[in-house]
């Protein structure tokens, strides 16, 4: 993530203007647009009123803010403009704020993609008022936020096979409480490896998921101890689990998802069935290589619908229920691109630094659900797929572990 500040401000005017934007107009009321605080490097503070920063394409940004909180912005690139009444503020904006020009704010046309719509419709209203075209901030947003430094690629890559332990861990766990008959919890399971986690200096901002049969087939299902669910021999059971590098800054998650059979086999139909979602999942990472291959510009929408369609062929398309994958990087939600034709048309760009999920499901209400999730990363060479080895059948616990 790049902060604003006197030394990144150059790499910053240089994408307006090869954006072909006027400006970047950052503004915040109560912590409402979260981007705005991301990129400015704001001292922990009262922030009580509304508070705007425009950076133009060329020449110094100016900070439009009240009078009594001036003090927070004095170490920011450009200059200070204080206000103290509505009429002030709206008047300096009209000054500041180049008329017919096009300004980029945390907004999206149609609220399509609200990952990056932050901004309330009043605010827009007001700034499109002075004579001003407002256009999203979301490609501002995915390059200088979302795209991995080499240190959050690496902090990312040295998790991975910690993820993969704990991964291993729990579903060895299973398989030995199972043997002979025996059972155990799917929140006991979850307990274990949020502990796990913590244990190999990782965060995470929810306990992993540990679903079993039907409960599989709920994406965000959660498990509970206050109604606790037994694990037993001939079950199903879908784990999906992200962290990242704690106390680490620039860290990126890893997020993961992996399915096993509490047996020697896997039935023919979870089979069948993981075999196709497996197929889709591939099929994502290798139209992207493909199109990147070729130099082609490629949006997250268009990956979304390569790996749909292998679903939708198959008969189980209306039981691919949400987006194809997300965004990662500080955060298991990133700010950046999203593989995404169902939820939102995702019209932004795979670029260079970006990482994001392939995770395809199929959920079969009252049965099962089978997803298999993988992270990749757009690097100079292609697509990287990142969380290797990915999983290529469901594994039979008691065969493996029993």
């Amino acid at each position: 993530m790049l902060r604003i500040n006197a030394q990144t401000l150059p790499e910053f005017q240089r994408f307006l203007r090869d954006d072909g934007l006027d400006g970047w107009l950052l503004y915040d009321f109560h912590g409402l647009n979260p981007f705005a605080r991301q990129f400015l490097p704001l001292d922990e503070g009262q922030f009580t009123r509304r508070y705007y920063f425009y950076m133009p394409a060329s020449g110094q940004p100016q900070a439009l803010v009240h009078r009594i909180e001036q003090n927070f912005f004095e170490h920011l690139p450009g200059t200070i403009i204080p206000y103290s009444g509505w009429q002030e503020m709206e008047g300096a904006l009209a000054d500041m704020l180049p008329k017919g020009g096009r300004v980029a704010m945390e907004y999206s046309p149609m609220n399509a993609l609200p990952y990056v719509s932050t901004v309330d419709a009043g605010t827009v209203e007001l700034i499109r008022s002075l004579g001003v075209e407002v256009v999203s901030s979301g490609d501002i947003i995915q390059r200088f936020l979302s795209r991995w430094s080499a240190a959050g690629y690496a902090a990312h890559m040295a998790t991975v096979p910690v993820m993969h332990r704990i991964r291993e861990e729990a579903f060895r766990s299973i398989a030995e409480a199972v043997a002979g008959g025996g059972t155990i919890a799917e929140h006991e399971v979850q307990g274990r490896m949020a502990e796990a986690f913590t244990d190999a200096g990782l965060e995470f901002d929810h306990p992993p998921i540990v679903a079993a049969n039907a409960h599989a087939a709920l994406p965000h299902y959660a498990p509970s101890a206050d109604k606790p669910t037994l694990i037993k021999a001939g079950d199903l059971i879908l784990i999906d689990m992200w962290a990242r590098k704690k106390d680490d800054p620039e860290a990126t998650y890893v997020d993961i998802t992996w399915t096993g059979y509490t047996g020697d086999s896997v039935p023919e139909k979870i089979d069948a069935v993981f075999q196709i979602v497996r197929t889709a999942r591939d099929a994502a990472v290798d139209f992207v290589a493909g199109r990147l291959d070729k130099g082609e510009p490629l949006a997250g929408w268009e990956v979304d619908e390569a790996c749909r369609a292998v679903i939708e062929k198959a008969g189980y398309g209306k039981y691919f229920t949400h987006r194809t994958g997300h965004s990662i990087d500080q955060k298991v939600h990133g700010a950046g691109v999203n593989i995404d034709h169902l939820e939102v048309r995702d019209d932004r760009q795979l670029i260079e630094g970006v990482g994001f999920s392939i995770e395809p499901g199929i959920y079969l209400p009252g049965e099962f659900g089978i997803r298999s999730e993988i992270d990749a990363y757009i690097g100079p060479g292609g697509i990287e797929v990142t969380t290797a080895p990915s999983q290529e059948e469901v594994l039979p616990l008691l065969a493996l572990f029993g």
